[in-house]
């Protein structure tokens, strides 16, 4: 296991299972939170979260600078990077454009991937709820789903979570035997 992603909606059981790969791991733990403390409910969910994770492990708080983050830890540490929703999120409100944002994300998934210890990253699924009704709504949501394939695509496993349940993803061309058209 190298990079797993966890995809799922809210309270699928994404981080649950993170965590519990983290305290199975024989080795150390570094923690890459994404999560900024931008109100009271959140400072909260911040510290839960803070109070789940044993002391042992390491935890560093970075918003955006999610490569230099991973590349920071140590390379025999099981990184668990908790969450690519907000950092897509933090990045669109630094004023990243959608670009930049993908080139992360390939060069972010692509360090995780050849890391000689496992990373597991947890994001959200939001494809497949209502549309949105903005325009910010609709660019947040495309451009999030294009990071997910990123990290999908790097990833040895890719979960989909439902109420604590996964269901395993495979590549589409692996099971319909072939290559994407490079037209599409």
């Amino acid at each position: 296991m190298t990079l797993t992603v966890l995809l799922g909606g809210a309270r699928s059981g994404k981080s649950s299972i993170a965590v519990e790969l983290g305290r199975r791991h024989r080795g150390p733990v570094s923690f890459i939170a994404t999560a900024p403390p931008v109100d009271a409910d959140m400072e909260e969910r911040i510290e839960r979260h803070r109070l789940e994770r044993p002391a042992s492990w390491s935890t560093v708080e970075e918003p955006t600078e999610l490569y230099e983050a991973l590349d920071a830890t140590s390379h025999d540490a099981l990184v668990i990077i908790d969450c690519l929703t907000l950092w897509v999120s933090n990045l669109m409100y630094a004023g990243r454009s959608d670009a930049d944002v993908c080139d992360l994300a390939s060069a972010a998934s692509a360090l995780a991937a050849s890391r000689p210890a496992p990373v597991v990253a947890i994001s959200n699924e939001v494809g497949m709820g209502i549309h949105p009704e903005t325009t910010l709504g609709r660019r947040y949501r495309d451009l999030l789903g294009r990071v997910n394939q990123r990290f999908a695509a790097s990833a040895d496993t890719s979960l989909l979570l439902v109420a604590g349940r996964a269901i395993a993803l495979d590549d589409p061309w692996k099971l319909l035997g072939g290559e994407p058209d490079a037209a599409s």
